[in-house]
C-alpha cells in the first residue's frame, strides 16, 4: 500500500469537467484543481498525473498544463519535489474547532443539528418506568442492552431488507460511543482510516486518539463520486473506511443501492473494514425509495452499522446501537469494559417503547422537517440568492456553497449578530471546505427566516466587495 494517494489524467480530467474549457484555460484548469483541494474533493497530498498526461486526457496541450500547475504553485495549492513530481498542498488556513458544534447558550443556534423531542416522549417515560420492575430485581447491568430495546432494533433492520437477529444488536450510549468501541476494537496504532469530506466532526477527531492516519474521499453536492471512491480504496487499503450513506451528514446525499454493493465489494477485495453510520437514516422528508442498508450486502462480517435514538427522538436519550454479528458483539463487551459498563436502563426502555410505534414518529418527524427545511430554502432564495444547495430529500441540514472561500469569516461575523453556525472547515481537514456552511432546518420556521435575515447581514460585512482569488486562499 503506497503512504501517498495518486490520480490518473482521465480521473482528474474527469473531475475538472467542463472548467476546461473556459479562456484561459490554464487558469480554468488551475482553479478546478484548486477548487477540488479546498472542497476536500481531492485530498492534500495527492499526487497528480505528469503534464503530458493530463494535457491528453483534456484535450490541451501540455503548455497548458504546465501554465496551470504554475498557477497552483503561486497559490499554494502545489508543491513540487525534484524527481517526484507535483503534489497537491494546502495554504496554512489554520483547522476546522469541532467545539463550534456545541450548543451556545443565549444564541440563535443553526451550530448543531438536533431537533426538539418527540410527541409522545413523556408518556413513553413514564410507561418505562412503570416497566422497571421487570429489571430492577437485577443488578442493572445489561451488558449487550435490554432484550425488549435489542428486539425492536433488530426487527426494523429486518423490515428494510437487512435480516437481524437480536443477539446481532449491541447497545451503546450514543453513536460516538459506538464509534469509539469500534475503533478500539479494529484500529492499530499507524493504520490507514478512510474519511469522506465533508464527514460528521467528532469521525475525524476519533480515529486520532488511536494514532491512526486520516485519508479522505470527497463527497459533492450530488453524492460519491464512486470511480474516485473505488480508486481511493484500492490504492491506499485503508484498515477501515467510515461512510454515511443515509442523508449524508452534512451534504444531505443519499447512496444508492448499486453504489452500497460496489461500496461493499470493494472493501471486500481491499480487506477494509466499514463502519456505516445510519443516525439519520430514518429521517426521510420526501417520498423517496430508500436502499436496503449497506450491510445487506456483505457476506463476511466486515460491514459495522452503528445507529442513534438521538436524531429521530431526541437527543437526550443517549441510546445508541451497533449492528454486527453474534461473535464480535461478544467481543464489544469485552472492549466496552475499558470505557464503562453499561446503559441507563430507563433511557432503553423509553426508546424500546417510542419504536414500537416508529411509523407515525417517522412521519411526525417528516412533516416538521419538510415545513422546517421549506422555510429555509424560501428564506436563503430571497436573502441569499447567490448561495448554492441542493434541497436533501432527507437529513437535517442544508449544505450551502458559498460564492468565495469566507465561511470562518462569515461565523465570525455571524456570533456579533447572536447567531451560531457551523462553517464548513470543520467538516474537513485542515484548510478545506472554506467555501462551505452547514445551515440546520431543526428549528420553527419562523426563527429560521429570522436568523437569515441576519446571516445576510453577516455575509454582506465578512465579504470584501473585491476578492481576487488567490488572497481568498488565506483567510
Amino acid at each position: 500500500m503506497g503512504a501517498q494517494r495518486q490520480i490518473n489524467g482521465p480521473l482528474l480530467a474527469r473531475l475538472i469537467g467542463s472548467c476546461a474549457q473556459q479562456r484561459p484555460y490554464y487558469r480554468s484548469v488551475g482553479q478546478a484543481i484548486g477548487d477540488l483541494v479546498l472542497d476536500g474533493r481531492l485530498p492534500a497530498g495527492t499526487r497528480l498525473p505528469a503534464e503530458r498526461d493530463l494535457a491528453a486526457a483534456l484535450g490541451l496541450s501540455r503548455n497548458t498544463v504546465t501554465a496551470a500547475y504554475g498557477w497552483l504553485w503561486e497559490s499554494g495549492l502545489l508543491e513540487r519535489r525534484q524527481g517526484a513530481g507535483s503534489w497537491t498542498t494546502l495554504p496554512d488556513a489554520g483547522s476546522g474547532d469541532g467545539s463550534v458544534l456545541a450548543p451556545r447558550p443565549g444564541y440563535t443556534d443553526l451550530g448543531v443539528a438536533a431537533p426538539a423531542a418527540v410527541d409522545g416522549l413523556q408518556p413513553a417515560a413514564e410507561r418505562a418506568v412503570s416497566q422497571l420492575r421487570l429489571h430492577s430485581g437485577e443488578s442493572g447491568y445489561t451488558r449487550c442492552g435490554v432484550p425488549e430495546l435489542r428486539r425492536v432494533i433488530a426487527r426494523r433492520y429486518s423490515e428494510r431488507g437487512l435480516p437481524t437477529r437480536p443477539e446481532q444488536i449491541f447497545v451503546t450510549s450514543g453513536v460516538q460511543h459506538a464509534m469509539t468501541l469500534l475503533l478500539d476494537l479494529l484500529v492499530d496504532p499507524g493504520s490507514s482510516v478512510l474519511l469522506e469530506s465533508p464527514t460528521y466532526p467528532h469521525a475525524l477527531a476519533s480515529p486520532r486518539k488511536y494514532g491512526a492516519r486520516i485519508l479522505t474521499c470527497g463527497v459533492g453536492r450530488d453524492g460519491w463520486d464512486m470511480e474516485n471512491l473505488v480508486a481511493a480504496l484500492r490504492q491506499w487499503e485503508p484498515q477501515l473506511a467510515y461512510l454515511i450513506p443515509d442523508f449524508h451528514n452534512p451534504t444531505g446525499a443519499l447512496m444508492g443501492a448499486e453504489e452500497r454493493a460496489c461500496l461493499t465489494a470493494e472493501a471486500r477485495r481491499t480487506k477494509t473494514s466499514l463502519i456505516i453510520d445510519e443516525s439519520v437514516a430514518e429521517l426521510a422528508i420526501d417520498p423517496v425509495s430508500q436502499p436496503a442498508p449497506v450491510a445487506s450486502h456483505d457476506t463476511d462480517g466486515r460491514v459495522f452499522t452503528i445507529g442513534s435514538a438521538a436524531k429521530l427522538l431526541w437527543g437526550g436519550l443517549r441510546v445508541g446501537w451497533i449492528r454486527t454479528s453474534a461473535s464480535v458483539v461478544a467481543r464489544l463487551m469485552t472492549v466496552r469494559q475499558r470505557v464503562d459498563l453499561t446503559s441507563s436502563v430507563l433511557d432503553q426502555l423509553t426508546v424500546a417503547d417510542l419504536f414500537s410505534d416508529l411509523s407515525e414518529i417517522r412521519a411526525q418527524r417528516g412533516h416538521q422537517l419538510r415545513r422546517n427545511r421549506d422555510a429555509l430554502a424560501a428564506a436563503m432564495e430571497e436573502r441569499l440568492p447567490e448561495w448554492r444547495f441542493t434541497l436533501p430529500r432527507g437529513g437535517l441540514s442544508l449544505w450551502c456553497e458559498l460564492p468565495q472561500l469566507r465561511a470562518t469569516a462569515l461565523a465570525d461575523a455571524a456570533l456579533r449578530r447572536g447567531l451560531h453556525i457551523a462553517p464548513g472547515p470543520v467538516f474537513g481537514t485542515t484548510g478545506t471546505l472554506e467555501r462551505y456552511v452547514r445551515i440546520p432546518f431543526t428549528q420553527p420556521p419562523e426563527v429560521l427566516t429570522e436568523a437569515v435575515g441576519r446571516l445576510a447581514e453577516a455575509y454582506a460585512e465578512a465579504v470584501p466587495s473585491s476578492s481576487p482569488y488567490r488572497s481568498e486562499l488565506y483567510v
